[in-house]
């Protein structure tokens, strides 16, 4: 089962009636903070990795 064009935007529409658009404005907000915050904490535990392995190396 596919949705279609249609159906999406009936979705988005009632999303936008139930929750009105300030909630939802707070809540693509509030996932772009966690995906931000994701995407820092992965590089931070990269330099870690690196250095452990050039210690190895030592």
């Amino acid at each position: 089962m596919r949705l279609g064009t249609t159906e999406i935007i009936l979705i988005i529409v009632l999303a936008l009636v139930l929750f009105g658009g300030g909630k939802i404005a707070g809540l693509g907000g509030a996932l772009g903070k966690s995906i931000k915050d994701f995407k820092s904490a992965v590089k931070d535990d990269e330099p870690k990795e690196s250095a452990t392995s050039d210690e190895k190396k030592a």
